[in-house]
């Protein structure tokens, strides 16, 4: 141990004094844990030396797991992951090409050129051909950004595609090993980057990620400043003064550009400041920089600022050019970037810092009396005991089934979904088969008008009452219902007057709109792409809001149940505005009004925005500082950036400012309180606990077609043959419903000892392949199912990642050789019992999890060829099958004795859903499952998927969620089943259970 700092078990003191010593000289770190506690403790030495900005030294590591995809042949494979190292300060894309004084190589030269290229085309290009020709060179360079380097990212995010590519090329190795076949390219290459990095670094020494990523810059910065550059051109071919353009409007048209582009210019730079060269360029998906950052400036301003608020100088650049086509492409532009977040880096970001911890099983105590059935009610318990009492007793929180927000939680079974449904199709075909006469007309506005002052006030009224009297709670109490009926009611009202509230808005604005009779005259064109602009930040910022608050804050969930308010928490959105619905939460309502350009519109956006207003002043401010106190924040994230990028006397002025309205506010609340009760009181603002992602499996996509060497293969020499020794694989006879006529009643004669594959649900599979000893490293063998490939010779589609490499360290695939039990191994022909002597490979392969298909059905193994989809064997089809539970004889009244059963039958199954994994997977019917079942969705849906097949039951994964252990799972299935008595599956007892 070396100091206060570590970690107990870790010694990361040899590190920390060799690397300092000898920064260009890379360190092998023992663990991951050991290189991510080095890293830290490194780069907290040098932020707290006092050093310059400049001078300080930055610390990284290489992540685990790459020596997966490094060839064994390779010098750098046991070098390769947890490698700690000096990452050498780099200069910025503008600097290091324009920088007079930053020392420049042969790229910087080849990309300055290109650039220059494009500014003589531009100039000799005739002036109607520079729009189309400049229009498509930049939408080339936006697809080789977004698609080219994209594709790039995602495949080196999980496969480190980039890194398996420099290692088989050995492009970074010395020639001098003789393992580069390629010198000049070194030597080429040496020369570039210890030009343009003349301090701790050393191109032989480096890491070989941190190698990759300096050409993988290289790249970047040609095809984003190619990007950019060919913007710039195409916007100065399309500018011009439109006609009959007032003086006042052209001025104002430059200066708000000018100032969208000085904007857009901070945010770059700011952003710049916190992230450095390291995340400007995507250093995280080739090496990690463990080191405590302050997510300040433009970071409190927008969520991913360079993608979001950062394209605001295209806007502006639009607004100089005073060009549709300019505003358009950068439309589609940064619609593109979007994407390009969304897909790539998005996702990235999740697994790298926000993927949760290893599993690790909880263990329980002996005691199981503790361990009680759900807690929360509903009419299937209530129905399962009808003769008992209902428990008055409040519950601890509501139930997290059933949610209501979604298109994906829409139940027709349910009153509310029907109702909001038929509702709205009623008020959309009424407001399209009506005339826009001046009486419907009036009677929408009218309609929207009442609906609104109903959301707003009717809605905040019944709030207030629930916040200060428990009204609401307390009318279903006096009725004998519990506290979760009045939760379920209030949503159910809370979530028709929404609906109605927008719906009866959209008829209005619908009914007040008309199509331009020229869309190039005046502002129409600007008009509508204003209004979708802000309808489009309403959905998102509605989208955010219930993403962190969830089914329980969107509903004002601590007006019910106050114990079980979270603690204040500012997420998501909110690290942003304290209140998004005060700004933009109603941006929509007023992009419906620049729409339709109508006043009755602008009236009712002004009402919304009102009433909302006053909703948060004068109903949700007081609760939360009654139900919160201190963990209130005063100050937005974005306040406090405007804030500190005005000048003193200006920050002094808006201080003075808002004390005034502050100062008014309360002066007016203490009018209404001495008046009459306050409208409403209360919806408090805090973040739910995020749902995980689920985890993302790479999908073979290829195109078959016959490998050219092909013929010197025999399919005769290569096999497929399934472990029937396996726990779960088991042989039977044939299948017999008890439908059959006379004969088919009778027992099958067998001419050989042949008999069917069962395999339990979930259960995993080993199969052993033999092949010649000439077979290709890059064979792999895929899990189907039987009839979707017409041809034995040839498979036509997608294994979906259900397949397994025969080779370790042969694919890219990062999980390619996942399921390698036995790797390949020479076997004498002297053992072979088909006649033959020639000696062959063979291997055991094991598909298990996510590679295994989650049904029931006929399936096979197909051994193919050279990466390709050549099939050279297909193994005998089996099934994959779930049991049905017996109740022929069960008595579902007897409670203990049946549940001691089911659980019995349960077990086996969930462990299987569970991928049989130690750390995850229940070894009693008593433990609980742990917050494994939650981060990972999949296994709920594989319980409840065997649940219906077993016992014809079908559940939402949320109960199994809410269940939590086998055991209470049990409880309700015979609750079930003793409620669907009439519907048993038994067939002395009545017909199946209807599906």
């Amino acid at each position: 141990m070396s100091g206060s700092n570590d970690v107990p078990g870790i010694d990361t003191s040899g590190l920390r004094e060799r690397l300092p010593q000898n920064p260009d000289i890379p360190q092998k770190a023992a663990s991951t844990e050991t290189a991510q506690q080095a890293v830290r403790q490194l780069n907290d030495q040098e932020a707290q030396g006092g050093k310059d900005e400049k001078d300080k030294r930055t610390f990284g590591r290489t992540p685990d797991g790459t020596a997966n995809i490094v060839e064994p042949t390779s010098d750098k494979a046991n070098a390769s992951g947890n490698v700690v190292f000096t990452v050498p300060h780099t200069e910025d894309m503008v600097s290091q090409l324009f920088d007079p004084t930053q020392p420049k190589n042969a790229s910087d030269v080849a990309i300055v050129t290109v650039l220059a290229y494009y500014a003589l085309l531009w100039y000799f290009l005739p002036q109607t051909w520079r729009i189309p020709i400049f229009a498509i060179m930049f939408l080339f360079w936006r697809l080789c950004y977004n698609a080219g380097i994209g594709w790039l990212l995602h495949n080196q995010s999980h496969h480190k595609r980039l890194i398996a590519w420099a290692n088989k090329s050995h492009i970074f190795e010395n020639p001098q090993t003789g393992t580069n076949p390629h010198p000049f390219l070194y030597k080429f290459l040496k020369q570039e980057m210890e030009a343009k990095i003349p301090k701790d670094y050393k191109f032989e020494d480096a890491p070989i990620e941190f190698n990759t990523w300096l050409v993988f810059r290289r790249v970047v910065d040609l095809i984003l400043m190619s990007d950019f550059t060919c913007y710039i051109l195409f916007a100065a071919a399309c500018g011009g003064r439109p006609a009959n353009e007032k003086l006042l409007m052209t001025v104002a048209r430059w200066v708000g550009g000018w100032l969208l582009v000085f904007f857009n210019l901070w945010v770059k730079l700011d952003a710049h400041r916190v992230v450095k060269d390291f995340a400007w360029y995507w250093g995280d998906f080739f090496f990690l920089i463990d080191q405590e950052l302050t997510f300040d400036g433009v970071f409190e301003l927008a969520p991913h600022p360079m993608y979001s608020v950062g394209y605001a100088g295209f806007y502006g650049i639009s607004m100089m050019a005073a060009s549709y086509k300019v505003l358009f492409i950068s439309i589609i532009a940064h619609a593109a970037q979007l994407i390009f977040l969304a897909f790539v880096e998005s996702p990235h970001i999740e697994r790298t810092y926000n993927s949760s911890p290893p599993p690790k099983r909880t263990e329980i105590e002996d005691d199981t009396s503790a361990i009680q059935r759900p807690s929360y009610q509903s009419r299937l318990l209530s129905a399962a005991n009808a003769d008992a009492y209902p428990a008055q007793e409040p519950i601890a929180q509501p139930s997290p089934i059933h949610s209501l927000i979604g298109l994906q939680h829409i139940d027709l079974h349910r009153i509310t979904d029907v109702s909001v449904i038929i509702i709205q199709i009623y008020m959309y075909i009424f407001a399209f088969l009506t005339p826009s006469t001046k009486l419907w007309q009036t009677f929408f506005v009218v309609s929207a008008t009442l609906w609104r002052l109903w959301y707003s006030l009717g809605i905040g009224f019944i709030l207030d009452r629930q916040s200060n009297k428990k009204r609401w709670t307390r009318h279903f109490l006096k009725y004998g219902e519990s506290t979760e009926e009045a939760w379920r009611q209030w949503k159910g009202i809370y979530h028709f007057s929404m609906v109605m509230c927008y719906t009866s808005f959209v008829c209005a604005a619908y009914k007040m709109y008309g199509l331009p009779d020229d869309w190039t005259i005046g502002m129409s064109t600007l008009r509508h792409v204003l209004g979708v602009a802000l309808i489009s930040l309403q959905l998102w910022t509605i989208s955010s809001i219930y993403e962190s608050l969830g089914e329980f804050g969107w509903f004002f969930g601590d007006f019910f149940f106050v114990e079980q308010a979270p603690k204040l928490n500012y997420s998501g959105i909110y690290r942003f505005l304290n209140n998004p619905e005060r700004t933009i939460g109603l941006a929509g309502v007023w992009g419906a009004a620049i729409i339709t350009w109508s006043k009755a519109v602008f009236l009712l956006a002004l009402l919304s925005h009102a009433l909302t207003l006053c909703f948060i002043q004068f109903v949700e401010r007081p609760h939360m500082q009654k139900l919160y106190r201190m963990s209130i924040r005063e100050t937005s994230g974005v306040s406090r950036s405007i804030k500190r990028s005005l000048p003193s006397p200006l920050q002094k002025w808006t201080g003075t400012v808002d004390k005034a309205l502050d100062d008014s506010f309360d002066f007016l609340e203490d009018i209404i309180d001495a008046a009459t009760p306050k409208l409403a009181e209360g919806f408090s603002h805090f973040v739910t606990d995020s749902k995980s992602l689920f985890k993302q499996f790479p999908a073979r996509v290829s195109i078959s077609r016959i490998a050219p060497d092909l013929a010197g293969y025999d399919p005769k020499d290569y096999s497929l043959e399934i472990d029937k020794s396996t726990s779960g694989v088991k042989q039977a006879n044939a299948a017999q419903s008890g439908r059959e006529g006379e004969d088919g009643q009778k027992a099958q004669k067998h001419q050989d000892n042949f008999r069917r594959i069962i395999v339990e649900y979930g259960a995993p599979i080993r199969v052993k392949w033999t092949a010649p000893l000439n077979h290709s490293n890059k064979d792999w063998v895929g899990l189907f199912i039987v009839g979707d490939n017409a041809s034995r010779d040839v498979t036509r589609v997608s294994s979906q990642a259900r397949w397994v490499a025969t080779n370790k360290g042969a694919w890219d695939y990062t999980n390619a050789s996942d399921g390698i039990l036995v790797a390949e191994q020479k076997v004498s022909g002297k053992t072979r019992s088909d006649g033959e002597s020639k000696d062959f490979m063979s291997g055991v392969l094991e598909f298990s999890g996510d590679k295994l298909w989650w049904t029931q059905g006929i399936f096979e193994f197909r051994y193919h060829h050279d990466g390709k989809h050549n099939v050279m064997a297909v193994s005998l089809p089996f099934e994959i099958r779930i049991d049905r539970f017996d109740d022929e004889r069960v008595d579902y009244n007897a409670d203990a004795t049946i549940r001691s059963t089911m659980e019995g039958a349960l077990l086996p199954v969930v462990q299987n859903c569970f991928d049989r994994a130690p750390d995850v997977a229940p070894r009693t019917a008593d433990e609980t499952f742990g917050p494994t079942l939650e981060r990972e969705g999949k296994y709920a849906r594989r319980v409840v998927y065997a649940v219906q097949q077993m016992f014809g039951i079908e559940f939402a994964p949320e109960v199994v969620q809410a269940d939590g252990n086998v055991k209470n799972l049990a409880w309700r299935l015979a609750s079930a089943k003793k409620v669907l008595a009439p519907f048993s599956m038994s067939h002395s007892k009545g017909a199946t259970t209807p599906q």
